[in-house]
This record gives C-alpha cells, sequence and structure tokens, in this order.
C-alpha cells in the first residue's frame, strides 16, 4: 500500500542558486560519483538550498560554525554549506568545529586530516566530558542525554568565542519526524525539532539545513565519498533503545507506506491549533467559527 506524498514546492526560486558548476570536492570523491549518485548530490545541494531558504536560516555576513560530531550527516552538512557559500549571492562564512570529548576509539587524527584537507578553517575543542559522564552516570545506564547537553553547552560557548552567530548542526527529515514520534509516545507531548532555534539565552541560533534530506540520502553520500566516519557506539553507550524503535518503525514506514515520513513530517508546517486540545494555542472560551483551511478531512 502506497501514500502519496506531499512534495516541496516554494513559493520562490531559493536564494542560493544550484544550477551551477560544483567546485572541486573534499578527496576527489566526486570523480567517483556514479551518474545516479551525482543525481543524488545534487537533489541533497537542492534541498539544503530550500530548507536555509524557507526558514531564513543564512543571512548576508552570517558566520555559521558547522558542528563536526564525527558523524555521516555532519560531513555531507559541512560539504554541502561548502558548495553553497560558492554560489550563494550573499557571503557568509563558515567554521568547521568539533568537541574532542576524548572517547577512547574516536578517529580524531583522521578528522583532522580531513578537515585540514577541506581548506575550511576549523577548531578542535579539546574537552574531556567522557570522564565526567563515566564518573556521574552508573554504568549500564544511558548516557546520550547528558553527553548531548554537555556537547550543547560547549558549542554554545564556543560560538560565542569565535565569533559565530549561527550554529549549523546535522539532524536531517527522519531526525526530526523520530522526535515528534519519541515525544507523542513516550513524553505525551507534540515536540520535535524546530530547523531554526534560538537558544534560552538569546546568544546563539541553531539551524538544521539538511532538515528536508532524508537519512538514506546522507547515508549514501557518505559512503560514496569514504568520509573517516566515527563508528557506532564508539563510546560503549550504544544507541537509546526507545529511538532505535521509532527508527525502524520509520524504516517500516519506508518499506510498507512510501509516502508517510514526509507526510509525518509536512504535518508540522500544516498545523490547525483550533482541531487540537492546548488552551496556550487556542482561546476555546472565546469560540470562533473555523475557516475552511481548518475543516475537518474525516
Amino acid at each position: 500500500m502506497s501514500e502519496t506524498p506531499i512534495h516541496f514546492s516554494p513559493d520562490s526560486d531559493p536564494v542560493f542558486r544550484t544550477d551551477t558548476p560544483v567546485k572541486q570536492m573534499t578527496l576527489s570523491a566526486r570523480n567517483q560519483l556514479s551518474f545516479s549518485q551525482r543525481k543524488l548530490e545534487k537533489r541533497v545541494i537542492r534541498l539544503t538550498a530550500q530548507a536555509i531558504t524557507d526558514f531564513n536560516m543564512i543571512e548576508d555576513g552570517d558566520r555559521v560554525m558547522v558542528a563536526m560530531s564525527g558523524g555521516k550527516d555532519s560531513y555531507v552538512l559541512l560539504d554541502t554549506l561548502r558548495v553553497l557559500q560558492q554560489r550563494a549571492p550573499i557571503r557568509f562564512e563558515i567554521e568547521a568545529v568539533n568537541v574532542d570529548q576524548h572517547i577512547p576509539a574516536f578517529p580524531r587524527e583522521a578528522l583532522a586530516a580531513w578537515l585540514e584537507s577541506t581548506g575550511v578553517p576549523y577548531h578542535i575543542e579539546d574537552q574531556d566530558t567522557y570522564s565526567i559522564i563515566q564518573r556521574l552516570i552508573p554504568e549500564g545506564k544511558n548516557v546520550c542525554s547528558l553527553c548531548a547537553r554537555l556537547r550543547r553547552g560547549i558549542l554554545y560557548r564556543v560560538a560565542q568565542e569565535r565569533g559565530c552567530n549561527k550554529i549549523a548542526l546535522g539532524h536531517h527529515m527522519d531526525d526530526i519526524v523520530g522526535t515528534l514520534l519519541l515525544n507523542l509516545f513516550y513524553g505525551g507531548r507534540m515536540k520535535a525539532m524546530p530547523p531554526v532555534l534560538r537558544s534560552d539565552d538569546g546568544k546563539n541560533i541553531v539551524i538544521r539545513p539538511l532538515a528536508y534530506v532524508r537519512e538514506y540520502e546522507t547515508e549514501k553520500l557518505a559512503k560514496a565519498r569514504a568520509y573517516p566516519l566515527a563508528g557506532k557506539g564508539i563510546c560503549g553507550a550504544g544507541e537509546n533503545l526507545k529511538r532505535q524503535e521509532v527508527k525502524e518503525l520509520i524504516r517500516s514506514w519506508d518499506r510498507e507506506f512510501p509516502g508517510r515520513v514526509y507526510n509525518v513530517f509536512m504535518s508540522m508546517q500544516r498545523v490547525s491549533p483550533s482541531h487540537l486540545m492546548d488552551r496556550r494555542l487556542y482561546d476555546f472560551d472565546a469560540l470562533a467559527p473555523v475557516g475552511a483551511d481548518d475543516a475537518s478531512d474525516e
């Protein structure tokens, strides 16, 4: 059974042109790409440009700090932003930052060598959060939440120190949909990852340029480009079981109901507060007639 996906259709052409020749990519990987892989590369560039435009993620004069975790998504993000930087009618700077958390098996030398080869300014922030986590979290307990909070705090601080007004993270569509489902299933709330977020202190803006890109697309590009990836589970914690369950659910939808993931994603952009139950979003004490756009699709 198939579900018809809702296709993205921006009202105007993206600010970032994606029809000009792509300049040299890292490790000369483009020379080895097949036709289908080149097509995928262009699609990822186009979708990233569209997301940046739709949510006004990058503006003239911005200095964007790209968080390099060592995973496939951060590599694809940096390479894609490099291409868009060359094509954009606006000027913006990018700097790659990796937080070295002293995880024993992390390929720090390989990552540094790759960053050096790109010509992109980069910074390695040495912070032994691994020892802190080992000391605070009992063995066998999930450490992902604390690790993420510590890393995010470090990124916020480093962005200020490096003069960066935007922090680009490598979260993609699957991450956003997965977070929505996790909150629905286990948190009892409708909450996901916004494409743009201002930190609570107002000093940092987080952007997610890969919001329109699927995970299988970053996987294919990472494999084709032979990035020196950090292995899964190198911290010894393994993946959060609940998030793994949601990932498996998303994969099953892709197999059995093509288009469902896109529809769930698009639902977050087509919210009808009058047809939900949040009194903070809709005044049920002062009911007003709902328009045709709010009508139930029963």
